[in-house]
């Protein structure tokens, strides 16, 4: 999840969405990013989130995160590097490699930049890119100092119990 309007308010409002149509079973840390490709905007935070669901991706895009991104005012136009006040989307679905619309899954992009990689290898290191067979931390410490990229002191706030905040 990434977002640089009202990030912080964005990002606890999309993790409590999360967390009240899926099982959220753990948040990564947060990172500052500077923007990517438009660079006249604010910086972004970025986190992953590890969900447990019974929904296929596809209904997960469009059944959950494309509704939280409605309910959180995302506008969707011609730039995909424009300012929002939330971006969700499916990086990795277990171990399957396939298309939804116009996105590939795993993200192409997982592998080029840093704020995405770094917060899925804080949630699961050891997890194998199912098309490089990389690790998640080996593509994570790759692109390390591509960025500038600095995790934040961020405290998630959410009202359900028994899921792993990483801090």
């Amino acid at each position: 999840m990434g977002s640089n309007i009202d990030s912080q308010r964005n990002m606890q409002r999309a993790a409590q969405q999360l967390a009240a149509h899926c099982t959220l079973l753990a948040l990564s840390p947060v990172y500052q990013t500077a923007p990517v490709g438009k660079t006249d905007q604010p910086p972004f935070l970025n986190a992953a989130a590890w969900i447990e669901t019974d929904l296929s991706a596809a209904e997960l895009k469009e059944q959950v995160l494309q509704p939280i991104e409605h309910a959180l005012g995302r506008v969707r136009g011609t730039d995909k590097n424009a300012p929002r006040t939330i971006d969700l989307d499916i990086t990795l679905f277990n171990d399957q490699v396939m298309q939804i619309g116009q996105r590939h899954i795993p993200d192409p992009e997982l592998v080029q930049h840093a704020h995405i990689a770094i917060p899925l290898a804080d949630l699961a290191p050891q997890y194998r890119h199912p098309e490089t067979g990389q690790t998640l931390r080996q593509i994570a410490d790759r692109l390390a100092n591509t960025t500038d990229i600095q995790r934040i002191q961020f405290e998630w706030h959410l009202p359900y119990g028994d899921i792993e905040l990483e801090t």
